[in-house]
């Protein structure tokens, strides 16, 4: 089972206009409302793979209900604490001539929640499974969150960390299967620059990461493809499958459910995950929702 851990999940509402203006009224040609949260999208890609997934992290009011709803569509299991008091947050994501986000700031987590939280993981995980930890830390939670809650992760469970900086820096004591930095913050945890085509440089800043725990560096690039750094030391890398670029969100997130699957479809074959999660995050780069397994199949044949 691979479970995600999403502690700020949302409701996206996405729109399409064909300008955006600031103090008047605006009428959208396209809308659409999805399900989000970097482990919720995760869940979501798995669960189209048709893998094993539930989702955990915390869920609150209509919103929180209508995202669980989704995730039952998707054939995706979830099991979050559900909060007693606010709703998930809802994410506004205008795209016009700019892309323009609001992002909402979500319930309050008391303590005892949390707690709730740490034993789920404790007693549902177990050895042989994976647990994929995403996205930021919202306000109501303490900063060490993905700390605490790695310390409740039994033996013999692949952790996955998909975070920015401080956060995943922190989490390599932990020695996790694998992490996903894009290039802009696998340089911003150095201090340094790295080009998308900087390959020589990418492979000596993710060794530094491997060095200090990590099993698999995989770095996402966006529209120069992706790299991996595997547990074996070999090196990885890839242009990304020809498309049009059509909505970029949940792109990194369904890298992660790709190289997960073709990781565990192939056995452990670290080329074949790494195809597989390249073609799986092109393929929801190339769509208005996540990828599909037909779309990724479609794709692994042209690269």
């Amino acid at each position: 089972m691979i479970y995600t851990v999403t502690f700020n999940p949302s409701i996206d509402y996405i729109i399409r206009l064909d300008k955006l203006t600031a103090g008047a009224i605006n009428r959208v040609n396209y809308e659409q409302v999805l399900g989000g949260g970097k482990g919720v999208n995760v869940s979501i890609v798995l669960g189209n793979f048709g893998q094993p997934t539930t989702a955990l992290g915390f869920v609150a009011g209509f919103t929180g209900a209508e995202l669980c709803r989704q995730l039952d569509g998707f054939g995706a299991r979830h099991s979050f604490v559900m909060l007693p008091k606010g709703f998930s947050r809802i994410n506004v994501k205008a795209k016009a001539d700019v892309e323009t986000e609001i992002n909402g700031q979500g319930p309050d987590i008391p303590e005892k929640y949390r707690d709730e939280l740490f034993k789920q993981v404790e007693s549902d995980l177990k050895e042989g499974d994976t647990i994929v930890v995403a996205g930021s830390i919202p306000k109501t939670l303490p900063s060490d969150m993905y700390e605490q809650l790695l310390s409740h992760v039994p033996a013999g469970v692949k952790i996955v960390v998909d975070a920015e900086k401080d956060l995943l820096l922190k989490c390599l004591k932990f020695k996790p299967f694998l992490i996903k930095p894009n290039n802009h913050e696998l340089g911003a945890m150095f201090g340094v620059s790295i080009p998308g085509t900087d390959t020589e440089k990418i492979a000596k800043y993710a060794k530094r990461l491997q060095d200090q725990g990590a099993q698999n560096v995989l770095v996402s690039l966006a529209g120069d493809g992706a790299f991996l750094l595997d547990e074996k030391g070999q090196t990885h890398s890839s242009k990304p499958p020809k498309g049009k670029l059509v909505n970029s969100v949940g792109a990194g997130d369904s890298m992660v459910a790709g190289f997960l699957t073709g990781y565990i479809e192939s056995n452990g074959d670290c080329e074949k995950a790494f195809r597989m999660g390249l073609a799986t995050g092109s393929a929801s780069a190339f769509s208005e929702n996540l990828a599909t397994r037909d779309e990724v199949e479609a794709l692994l044949k042209t690269f």
